[in-house]
């Protein structure tokens, strides 16, 4: 096998170990991740009324994407490409010219906790900026260094990240880090990262939901400890995660705080190796990532009131509660750091006694991540499982469409388990599966506390519910009903389908039809959404038609 293709079969058997259950059909479906066979696009997911721009533009281009391939077939590209890209990125990106460094580079990256939590968590739009890291690194890296063809690169790197706003905040903070400030270059690839983020930005500034969310959501949100060593030890690790339900068990480990001592040890010395071959950019990519740290630990430590006060007082701030997400570039300076300490230890080993010495030392740096973390394998261990919507969900669908108008999804609570789903929690499926605005809670339950949401109409309908009022006040077409749920809600509707999984109600009094947004939110809404896909499309042009000139 040529030299060239080893870091692509590298990739692709991580790709193919970790994500194993998919060659099953079906969908997975975790927490966050909601694939369904057709996302009709709705201007809701181009400027929502009432709610954060969480998944803008995100969920337009699901849906657009949707035209051209199923759900399930989106489901698995995606998460293959945020598996393969990473390993693959981490390989190229290794100043090292040995294959076994670039392999272990390429574990080191693509099987951390960071990748198995946020997976578990079905946070695969986030996972995509993690995977695009590398490879915006690599741009940033050749732009400094004055390459032909890079800008257009660089904006294909980081449009990816930008599909959603934390992904966009860290693609546009990396070009500002790592590349010089007084180069015309840099206030180019700053202007087109920038647009790359005016969708959610454009979406903001137009929703009744106001920007500002609930501090309580800083100490829910906040880095835990996942073994006997705190927080902060986890963090070094790159996990952390505030979900205790999408830790991978092996985190639990008491033997995990020593593998994590023994990685800081190995890439303090690899690090040493990355700032000889990278001088300034080095320096640059370690405070980044002392950066990414500090935000991840900021909701553990003394700086929580702080952060509380940010979330509840300026708008936006919300983004940085769940801090541990910022890690992305701290696991990327890990992952380099230990292999290029695994491999001039290795270098040392084979000097001092014999080659042998150094080929087992990179046989150890090549298992450590699997074997200290083992359940990543297999879908995590099967917890990555497809399963299969019940057909009710397209009988629905069907008449809604019908008779298309707004939809309460009931009960009210965006969160549940399912039995079909294997009693495992996913974000209610119905915005995603339905073809008409839909009333959920985007209030957000952590263990015995609920996080309040951001969505006026939400909180409306919340407090009418727990006065036990029926529904039908709250001026809905459809009530659909996933689980228990009070009776007294559903007085004044009549029965529309019952079947074994859901419930549709009709409301009588309200005709069909949807109101759409004023045009004033829609109209600059859409306008970034073209911008952004302008800016990709004539980067991508401008590549080809350069990559042919030369």
């Amino acid at each position: 096998m040529s030299e060239r293709l080893k870091p692509h079969a590298i990739a692709a058997g991580i790709t193919a170990v970790v994500l194993a259950p998919l060659a099953l059909p079906g969908y997975v479906l975790r927490y966050d991740m909601v694939f369904v066979p057709r996302q009709a696009l709705s201007w809701e997911m181009i400027a929502p009324a009432d709610a954060l721009p969480r998944a803008v533009p995100l969920d337009a281009l699901v849906s657009l994407a949707n035209v051209v391939a199923p759900g399930w077939l989106l489901q698995r590209i995606a998460l293959i490409a945020v598996v393969y890209l990473a390993a693959l990125g981490a390989a190229r990106l290794v100043p090292s010219e040995r294959t076994v460094t670039r392999a272990v580079a390429a574990l080191a990256f693509a099987w951390t906790p960071f990748l198995a939590e946020r997976l578990l968590l079905g946070q695969w739009a986030l996972l995509l900026a993690y995977a695009c890291l590398p490879w915006l690194v690599i741009a940033a890296r050749d732009l400094r260094d004055g390459r032909p063809l890079v800008l257009p690169r660089l904006v294909l790197a980081a449009a990816p990240a930008a599909v959603t706003p934390t992904g966009g905040l860290i693609a546009l903070v990396t070009i500002a880090v790592l590349l010089p400030l007084r180069s015309r270059a840099t206030v180019l690839a700053l202007a087109a990262v920038a647009a790359l983020n005016a969708p959610w930005l454009v979406a903001s500034l137009s929703s009744a939901a106001g920007g500002r969310s609930d501090p309580e959501g800083v100490a829910q949100f906040a880095a835990r400890a996942e073994n006997w060593a705190g927080s902060w030890t986890a963090l070094a690790g790159t996990g952390g995660i505030w979900n205790a339900q999408t830790v991978p068990a092996s985190r639990t480990s008491v033997l995990v705080p020593f593998v994590t001592v023994l990685l800081l040890a190995v890439a303090v010395v690899g690090l040493r190796v990355l700032r000889t071959r990278w001088g300034g950019g080095a320096d640059r990519l370690l405070f980044l990532a002392a950066g990414g740290f500090a935000l991840a630990a900021a909701g553990a430590g003394p700086t929580a009131p702080l952060l509380e006060w940010l979330v509840a007082h300026v708008p936006g701030g919300g983004l940085l509660r769940d801090g541990q997400k910022f890690l992305i570039p701290y696991a990327l300076a890990l992952a380099l750091g230990f292999a290029l300490g695994a491999e001039a230890l290795a270098e040392r080993l084979t000097r001092r006694f014999e080659p042998a010495a150094g080929h087992v030392l990179f046989a150890g740096a090549l298992l450590l991540p699997i074997v200290v973390m083992p359940d990543l394998a297999f879908g995590a261990a099967g917890a990555l499982r497809p399963v299969h919507y019940p057909a009710d969900w397209d009988e629905v669908a069907a008449r809604v469409a019908a008779a298309p108008g707004e939809v309460l999804s009931l009960p009210f609570e965006g969160y549940q388990r399912y039995g079909w789903n294997r009693d495992v929690v996913v974000r209610d499926p119905a915005p995603r599966y339905l073809d008409a605005p839909v009333l959920m809670n985007d209030a957000l339950r952590v263990g015995a506390v609920t996080v309040d949401g951001e969505s006026p109409r939400a909180a409306t309908a919340w407090a009418l519910l727990k006065a036990g009022r029926p529904a039908a006040e709250l001026g809905v077409r459809w009530v659909l009903v996933r689980g228990a749920t009070e009776p007294g809600a559903l007085s004044g509707l009549r029965l529309a389908y019952a079947g074994p999984a859901l419930q549709l109600w009709e409301n009588p009094a309200v005709p069909a039809g949807v109101r759409l947004s004023a045009a004033s939110r829609r109209v600059p809404a859409l306008t970034a959404h073209i911008l952004a896909g302008n800016i990709v499309v004539i980067a991508a042009l401008a590549l080809l038609l350069g990559r042919r000139r030369s």
